[in-house]
This record gives C-alpha cells, sequence and structure tokens, in this order.
C-alpha cells in the first residue's frame, strides 16, 4: 500500500480546466445578488454550455463554488453569474460581494450540467430567490423553439429578487411574482392548477419551497417534475460506517478511508486533486468515475438509476458498500 504525506487541498480546491477567466463587469442586480460578466483574458471562446448549466469559479485564495449560468448561451465569449451573500454561508459569497472587482482573475471548472431542460408541449417554472438564475436560459430558450412557460418568481421581498424587473417587462403577466413581505408566500398549488399532459415542471430554490412543489406535483407522472438544489436534502460529513480501500487506478496509489474520514479530503492527502464546491453531494462538481466496487450514495443529487448503474459517486460525502473501490483517478 502506498503512503503519503502530501497537505491536503484548500477547502474547496482541486484541479479545474486551466482556463482562467477574468471579471468583465460586475452589477448589483437586487439587494444581496452581484451578477459577474466573466470572460477569457484574449478574448477567446468558452465552452460551449446549454440551459441549467453551471460552471465552478476558483475564487482568488483557492476557494471553489458553483453558480448557474444565467447570460446568453449564444454569446461565445462570455458567461454570467449572479452571486447571492449568504451571511451563513462558508465565504464565497462574502469573498465575490467584498473583494472581487472588474479585472479580477478566476479559475473556471466546468460548464457541467445536472439540471437539463428535456423536451415539452409545456412549461412551468418555479423560482425562489436565487433560483431564478438556471432557468432564466430556460425562459429564453421556450420563446426561442415557441414552447409556451409561465414563470411563477417569490422571493423575501420585491428588492431582493435579481432581475424580476427585466423578466417583468419582457414578459407580462406570463411572469407571477410573489414578494412574500407583500403577498406571502406563493399558493403553488392554485397556480399549478391542472397542468397539460406533457408540461414540464422546473423548479430551484430554497428547500422550503421545493418541499412544496413536491407536494403540489405528487401525483404527476415520473419525470415531469426536475428541481436543483441548494442545500442538500439530508447534509452529512462523508464519515460513519466501516473502513474501506480506495485504489486510484491511474496515480497507482491505494489508500484506507477509516471510519471517520471522509473520502474526498483522503483523496487530497494523497495528492488526488479533485474539484470541489458544495461539499455536500449536492453539485456534482466532484463527481469520479468509479471502476470497480459498490458505492454508498450519500448524495442528494444522482438518481435512482444512476445509484444503480454504480459507475459513478460524489466523493465529498459518498463512501463504499463493498470493502474496496477502484477509482479512475
Amino acid at each position: 500500500m502506498a503512503t503519503t504525506t502530501a497537505t491536503p487541498p484548500p477547502e474547496g480546491g482541486g484541479a479545474h480546466t486551466g482556463m482562467s477567466l477574468h471579471v468583465v463587469r460586475r452589477t448589483e442586480e437586487a439587494d444581496g445578488v452581484v451578477a459577474l460578466t466573466l470572460a477569457r483574458p484574449d478574448g477567446g471562446r468558452l465552452p460551449d454550455w446549454a440551459p441549467g448549466a453551471h460552471i465552478d469559479l476558483v475564487l482568488p485564495g483557492g476557494l471553489t463554488r458553483q453558480y448557474s449560468l444565467c447570460g446568453d448561451r449564444w454569446d461565445a465569449r462570455t458567461y454570467r453569474v449572479a452571486v447571492l451573500r449568504e451571511p451563513e454561508g462558508r465565504g464565497g459569497s462574502a469573498l465575490v460581494h467584498d473583494h472581487l472587482r472588474e479585472g479580477d482573475p478566476v479559475g473556471l471548472g466546468g460548464p457541467r450540467n445536472n439540471f437539463p431542460m428535456a423536451p415539452a408541449e409545456e412549461y412551468h417554472f418555479i423560482a425562489g430567490g436565487i433560483g431564478i438564475t438556471p432557468l432564466l436560459p430556460m425562459i429564453v430558450q421556450a420563446d426561442l423553439l415557441g414552447v409556451p412557460w409561465r414563470l411563477l418568481y417569490g422571493g423575501r421581498t420585491r428588492a431582493s429578487m435579481a432581475f424580476v424587473d427585466a423578466l417583468v417587462t419582457a414578459h407580462g403577466d406570463r411572469v407571477t411574482v410573489v414578494a412574500e413581505d407583500e403577498h406571502g408566500r406563493p399558493d403553488i398549488p392554485a397556480w399549478l392548477s391542472a397542468p397539460s399532459s406533457d408540461a414540464k415542471v422546473y423548479s430551484c430554490g430554497p428547500p422550503g419551497l421545493l418541499a412544496a412543489v413536491a407536494r403540489a406535483c405528487a401525483d404527476l407522472p415520473a419525470g415531469r417534475v426536475r428541481t436543483e438544489r441548494f442545500v442538500a436534502t439530508d447534509p452529512n460529513p462523508g464519515t460513519g460506517g466501516r473502513a474501506f480501500e480506495v485504489e486510484l487506478r491511474r496515480s497507482g496509489i491505494t489508500i484506507t478511508v477509516g471510519t471517520e474520514q471522509n473520502l474526498l479530503h483522503e483523496l487530497g492527502r494523497a495528492g488526488a486533486r479533485v474539484l470541489s464546491s458544495c461539499r455536500q453531494g449536492l453539485c456534482g462538481t466532484c463527481e469520479t468515475a468509479v471502476l470497480d466496487g459498490v458505492p454508498d450514495h450519500r448524495d442528494s443529487l444522482l438518481d435512482e438509476a444512476e445509484r444503480a448503474a454504480g459507475d459513478r459517486m460524489l466523493v465529498c460525502v459518498s463512501r463504499a458498500r463493498s470493502q474496496r473501490l477502484v477509482l479512475d483517478l
């Protein structure tokens, strides 16, 4: 068994695409929400993306955070993200709000898409707060395809709801705005009423909103409701259970992950540079291919079919059901 004394990567750290971007525009989009427009220093083309995609920004100091792309996907030279200040967060949003300025560099991971937009005869979009960001490109796509859609957009106050005025101006009564301090919380069942036979519901926002959507759509067929979470359904530190061995096939290293050790942390100690962001099994940034063994999935992202396939896992929280795992690292 190989051993190592490598220093673990900084929190949220890891390898990325090697592409560096810089902030070309910074705007205040709402109370507590900053939008960043990013580009390559040479003005070159950026990787293509589709509605629902997100990127990982490697911020100054090594923190990596995930943000939904919410700009023009047909603009091949810029990305736009919007960042909510989270006073109870782990420091990424505070760094963006307090220190990141036009001209500053950031590293890029992705794009990747855990929230893809599937064809439908009609779309019902439901957003809570900063959850509007992945839905903005979906609205544009629906318009381009000529597919009917409508949006229910809730927030604490209208002033805290990013892009709200532009949405209402551009789309009128297709957008229903419910600010909690004015109207209370949105009545999701009443707004949804009876979706058409092939309507799809896309929702992103805080846990309470997503739980309300799940209750309102409980009788719809599988695949009709798609959600993206910013908070894990059952956060866990990736510890507990029995110890197991992990072979890093490409690195030629085998490590042991103890009962109270986190797999992602131990991979970092072994020198495997795995990009990570949420560390809650939520964003998919740390998704790693499994070549052999049976993962113990503890994430909030993979669906039942993906879990049953057993060919990938989110190493920030998941462990092993088998005594040994072989990873493509």
